[in-house]
């Protein structure tokens, strides 16, 4: 296949490393050029849970116009950038081609609806990876608990388990889900458990995990947000969501959520679509959330300072 992916920071860059390694046709689309530039030179170079090794066969280029159509996109930018991306994306569509929303937080896929065929447009989710770029042309990864796929209406399909496959194949954990309001919902509740405290506590997964205090606060904003399944008719596979954020939590102790790395880099996070999405529907519901709405208050505050 080609794949543009648009966004390699990150967790965009692991899933070029892996999708290119695997032998796809894979574009790294992205506007910092330092680090396109140090791809296109030196190759790709992965370390972390899927290995040491350089991916030196990936295309690079500044916007989806230059890597021309592709079998798959995937959106692998921050929520702020997801419409203007679909918006670059829909020209260069043809009929059979998917657009896969990666992000934090909700409403991903519907963003990117708003300007391409919502029958094109798949929902996915990476969990567990903890990853980051030490330098340009570098990207390092803790895990890689699972990786989600969904249609953004629900349901199975043909194309869905073949896209599946192709990132079982390419390495990956994937598990294709027909429920995709579960499927959104069981990894923002670990979103909401770890990036505003990591964020506003400044420490590691790990870190934050061992403050009793800071880990009171951490459950309390995800209680939050699993109090909102009722009124929202969301299921999960699990009975005690404790139980279920901490399990995961533990398997990434060196892990700094993208909200923390944001605010090391003076940079804005995705606050207003994870532990804001909490505040912002509690409200729709009648309801309070105190711990993620002081928490919001407390890096948006530190955000106001940032260029």
């Amino acid at each position: 296949m080609k794949i543009g992916i648009v966004g390699t920071g990150a967790m965009g860059s692991v899933y070029a490393a892996l999708l290119g390694k695997a032998g796809h046709e894979v574009w790294a689309i992205d506007i910092w050029e330092e680090h396109l530039r140090a791809i296109e030179h030196n190759g790709l170079a992965v370390s972390g849970a899927s290995g040491v090794y350089v991916v030196d066969a990936l295309r690079v280029a500044a916007t989806p116009a230059e890597a021309g159509p592709c079998d798959v996109w995937i959106v692998a930018t921050k929520a702020d950038d997801v419409e203007q991306v679909a918006a670059a994306i829909a020209p260069l569509l043809r009929p059979d081609d998917l657009v896969v929303a990666f992000q934090n937080g909700l409403g991903a896929g519907a963003r990117v609806a708003r300007h391409v065929p919502e029958g094109q447009v798949l929902v996915g989710i990476a969990e567990g990876f903890g990853s980051s770029i030490p330098t340009p042309g570098s990207v390092h990864h803790t895990g890689m608990r699972l990786v989600r796929l969904g249609e953004l209406h629900g349901g199975p399909s043909e194309r869905l388990e073949r896209l599946a496959g192709a990132w079982n194949d390419a390495g990956f954990n994937v598990r294709a889900f027909e429920d995709i309001d579960r499927m959104v919902w069981e990894k923002f509740l670990c979103n909401v458990t770890l990036s505003a405290p990591c964020a506003a506590f400044d420490v590691t997964v790990g870190e934050l995990m061992a403050d009793e205090a800071a880990w009171a606060v951490a459950l309390g904003c995800m209680l939050e947000a699993y109090r909102l399944a009722e009124p929202m008719g969301v299921t999960f596979g699990f009975d005690d969501p404790v139980a279920y954020v901490t399990e995961f939590s533990a398997t990434i102790p060196e892990a700094s959520p993208s909200m923390r790395l944001d605010h090391l880099a003076g940079r804005r996070s995705e606050v207003d679509v994870i532990n804001g999405q909490v505040v912002d529907l509690s409200r729709r519901f009648g309801l309070t959330a105190p711990y993620n709405e002081t928490l919001c208050a407390i890096l948006r505050r530190r955000e106001a300072a940032f260029t």
